[in-house]
């Protein structure tokens, strides 16, 4: 996988190398992936250059390089987390209440402290950097209705050399109305924090529908004029996560044919739009998702805290009519930044339905899998030459209970991912780099 032409290397990365090529078939599939033993990463100006054995790349490395060795460490590219929200850093672990309540008790009442920007500045830089202590190195980001709160966290994104995609929430009713903009006013204000981000410094915007309840038609509509007038942005919104949201939904909206087809009558589905939860749906909703291209996003644990039902793996990717798919937190509703922990949640939703999750499955859909679900698997999710050198090392004896759970697996690459994945947090990141540089050290 090296590149005998490439740039001196600026920064180099050695262990144990794993990253995927394709979607595994199942459990064991690692012809899927590449697996290195001792290999070494290597950047230059914040691209990856060259991957291979430690004894290929070793040679060819300028000489007094400094090679950060991690002997007993399983480096992946970093986590890419499909759909997490910035204002809800203090809303996490919030008790007993389900969505529509649990917006309107918690949620709302803290989205109103953005509208200080210092505030939404000083934990724009906690968020990120929880994100990157959990191995996390891209997300997809929800912001507050403040224009500013999307740009705080643009100008932390930059200052770590993050690529985040990300936007200020379109919210015009049922609201606080400290909390509603306009039809108007959310198209000014998000054209021009597209115009002022999108593209530049690896961040990307995303065109951010609250969800159908608090979008009058005319705000639809804006959504739908900034998609057309800027088609390589993104676009996040929320879809069919809780039944009393469906039916109010239905009530708001009562011309349309279901709660997928409100967005898509406004021009709202394809390639780069992503949909939370998708749990709720009809056949004919999964058959215009899949005839779109569009997105849905498996949020285990916010699924579960707030009671909303369980995601149908197998349903959504039915070969006949396949669903595109994203893994994320769903921070404040999810109960954990560590992409290991929600992949844990994930495989108990799923035994709960007779399907399950292996573990290199997994660990594609946090990398490579939610890098095609943006459509940035030439930049993120994957250890070859000319991506971003944003990785994880990961350590599967970080605990107790860990190491001596791996006294018993030593050597099978499928029963490590699955311990870390299982028994893994926070605490299984050794290290976090971005651009080749590092930025979390446990």
């Amino acid at each position: 996988m090296s590149t005998p032409t490439a740039p001196l290397s600026d920064a180099a990365v050695r262990g144990r190398l794993l990253w995927f090529t394709d979607a595994p078939a199942g459990p064991g599939d690692q012809r899927a992936c590449h697996y290195l033993a001792d290999g070494i990463v290597a950047s230059a100006q914040g691209k990856i250059v060259q991957v291979g054995p430690a004894s290929d790349i070793q040679p060819r490395l300028p000489a007094g390089l400094p090679v950060d060795h991690y002997p007993d460490g399983l480096i992946l590219p970093g986590f890419i987390d499909t759909h997490i929200h910035f204002p809800q850093t203090q809303v996490i672990a919030s008790y007993g209440a389900q969505l529509l309540d649990w917006l309107a008790k918690y949620t709302f009442i803290e989205e109103q402290r953005y509208a200080d920007a210092g505030h939404a500045a000083i934990n724009a830089r906690f968020f990120l950097d929880e994100l990157l202590r959990n191995g996390t190195t891209t997300a997809v980001v929800y912001g507050s209705v403040h224009p500013h709160s999307a740009s705080m966290l643009f100008e932390a994104a930059v200052a770590r050399g993050m690529g985040l995609v990300a936007g200020k929430a379109m919210m015009d009713r049922n609201a606080p109305p400290a909390l509603c903009d306009t039809a108007q006013t959310s198209y000014d204000d998000s054209k021009a924090l597209i115009e002022r981000w999108h593209g530049k410094n690896r961040q990307r915007y995303a065109v951010t529908v609250r969800f159908a309840i608090t979008s009058t038609e005319a705000q639809m509509e804006a959504a739908g004029s900034l998609l057309n007038e800027f088609p390589d942005v993104h676009l996040q919104t929320h879809l069919s996560e809780n039944r009393a949201e469906i039916a109010e939904v239905r009530r708001l909206f009562p011309k349309a044919a279901s709660y997928t087809d409100v967005y898509d009558r406004f021009g709202l589905l394809g390639p780069r739009s992503l949909f939370g939860h998708c749990i709720h749906l009809t056949e004919r909703e999964l058959q215009r998702l899949s005839e779109t291209g569009s997105v849905a996003v498996f949020c285990p644990t916010s699924n579960l805290f707030i009671g909303s039902g369980l995601f149908d793996w197998a349903r959504l990717a039915d070969l006949r009519r396949p669903v595109r798919l994203g893994l994320a937190t769903d921070i404040g509703g999810g109960t954990s930044y560590s992409m290991l922990r929600t992949a844990a949640e994930a495989y108990k939703v799923l035994q709960l339905q007779g399907q399950s999750l292996p573990a290199l499955t997994a660990f594609h859909q946090m990398t490579l899998g939610n890098a095609r679900a943006l459509g940035l698997e030439d930049q993120v999710g994957s250890l070859q030459p000319g991506r971003f050198a944003d990785l994880v090392v990961l350590d599967a004896k970080a605990t107790p209970a860990m190491s001596h759970r791996m006294e018993a697996v030593a050597g099978n690459l499928d029963e490590e991912l699955f311990v870390l994945m299982t028994l893994g947090d926070d605490r299984a990141v050794s290290a976090t780099y971005i651009q080749g540089t590092l930025r979390h050290r446990r």
